[in-house]
């Protein structure tokens, strides 16, 4: 698959707008502060030629990023391992490419995802992270006439919610339509660049397991092997039934859920593919492992966040069990840790967890930029994974103004142990799952063949 770029602009907002330092909040500045990409796939307009979409998608960019702001601004060292926001209305990137296949010799994207790389923009983490556009843009066209619409936004200035918040405001503008929701940029409510408080809040009553280094493989003293392997991405789709048949396996498996209501979809597919990757990856019985799941702290703190809250505002939280465990045991039993660890994060938690990342001395080791290539930073690979829910997100349906897309995957990343949950794109309650793992005898596909 060829792909040739032709243009690269930088587009920047078509009105004033603030300009200043603008202060993370901890929770902005760990974790994955890399750029997260997506992919849309869109047949080819009967009355649009690429040129006018082209021309529409960056003039309404330049009017999205007015009310966003701070998409259009730089990230910047500061001290220890923190990380601030300059609003300067340097821009967002916007890349227009060619490819020489056309949509359907791109092929089954579920069976591969060897081309999704080509499709996204390439962001080069060893420049300065000042010099990195916060979003960037690629629009390739294929010889049909259809093209794809990727899109890479850095972690540190939105989580899911809040970068998709972006994306479907900038496609209301693109159809010719007002704002929506007016984002709430004041990350103060997180006590954004504030000190610790003094004297400290007391320690909340749980360990702080997800801030530690995760479990290694029984009989290695580093992670570094692990990390040196490559690996390979694959992408399942579970139907309706297939979901349901799991959720009812869990919920009769392993007693009562607490709370007195069933398992989710999430709490069981991620348990299912946490027992079926310790499979996979042949664990020892005694292998500890962990299972990394983010939270949304909006609606959990006291008062919910604003309406529109526009950062990061999720958490990771650490499920953990023994591999021997989660095979031996049915699926209700990982369902349950997962839910036990979700559980616990509550107003109380969230502000202690606050509370100690700013009193930590350095925020390198929690942050994933330094995992690229590196024995630093997290990296929750073999004997663990993280599982990402996009299930209650609005991450399709995306019409900028010629109609929705035929088919939406989230862009490739390396790290093994690294997988997210969507939608189907039908709106039937299917599940769409793209999972990395180390390239083995048994690599991510056999995944399969454990469910």
């Amino acid at each position: 698959m060829a792909i040739t770029l032709k243009e690269c602009y930088m587009v920047r907002p078509n009105e004033p707008t603030w300009c200043g330092r603008l202060p993370l909040s901890e929770w902005d500045q760990i974790g994955t502060i890399t750029h997260v990409p997506t992919i849309y796939f869109y047949r080819s307009p009967q009355t649009l030629n690429i040129s006018t979409i082209a021309k529409n998608l960056k003039d309404s960019l330049s009017r999205a990023l007015v009310p966003f702001y701070p998409m259009a601004g730089r990230l910047h060292w500061i001290e220890n391992g923190r990380i601030e926001l300059q609003c300067n209305s340097m821009g967002a990137q916007f890349i227009e490419a060619e490819s020489s296949s056309t949509l359907e010799e791109v092929g089954d994207l579920s069976l591969s995802s060897e081309y999704l790389c080509h499709l996204s923009p390439n962001v080069d983490y060893t420049l300065p992270i000042h010099e990195l556009p916060l979003v960037i843009v690629q629009l390739t066209t294929f010889k049909c006439g259809g093209f794809g619409l990727s899109l890479a936004i850095s972690h540190a200035v939105a989580d899911g919610q809040s970068a998709l918040h972006f994306i479907n405001e900038w496609s209301r503008f693109a159809r010719g339509e007002p704002l929506e929701m007016v984002p709430f940029l004041d990350r103060k409510v997180l006590r954004a660049g504030e000190p610790p408080l003094a004297p400290p809040l007391p320690a909340a009553c749980h360990s702080r397991s997800e801030f530690e280094h995760p479990p290694l493989l029984l009989g290695q003293s580093t992670n570094m092997e692990q990390r040196k392997k490559k690996t390979t991405v694959a992408i399942f789709k579970l139907s309706k039934q297939q979901v349901d048949g799991l959720r009812n396996l869990a919920n009769l498996s392993w007693g009562n859920p607490s709370n007195g209501r069933g398992y989710t979809r999430y709490e069981t597919v991620a348990g299912h593919v946490w027992r079926c990757a310790c499979k996979a990856r042949e664990h020892k019985v005694e292998q500890p492992t962990c299972l990394g799941v983010c939270v949304d702290s909006r609606c959990r703190m006291k008062p919910p966040l604003p309406k529109g809250y526009f950062g990061n505002a999720t958490l990771d939280v650490v499920a953990t069990s023994l591999s021997g465990d989660l095979v031996s045991r049915p699926l209700g039993y990982a369902s349950s840790r997962i839910r036990e660890a979700i559980e616990k994060v509550n107003d109380e938690y969230i502000k202690s967890e606050i509370e100690f990342l700013k009193n930590q001395k350095d925020l390198s080791r929690f942050q994933d930029l330094h995992a690229i290539s590196s024995d630093k930073g997290p990296f929750y690979g073999n004997p663990n994974m993280g599982v990402v829910s996009w299930l209650t997100l609005p991450v399709n349906g995306l019409d900028f103004g010629w109609g929705k897309e035929v088919q939406m995957y989230p862009g490739t990343h390396e790290f093994d142990g690294d997988s997210v949950l969507l939608p189907g794109l039908e709106g039937d309650g299917s599940v769409v799952l793209a999972i990395c793992l180390q390239k083995m005898r048994k690599s991510a596909s056999t995944i399969a063949k454990h469910s």
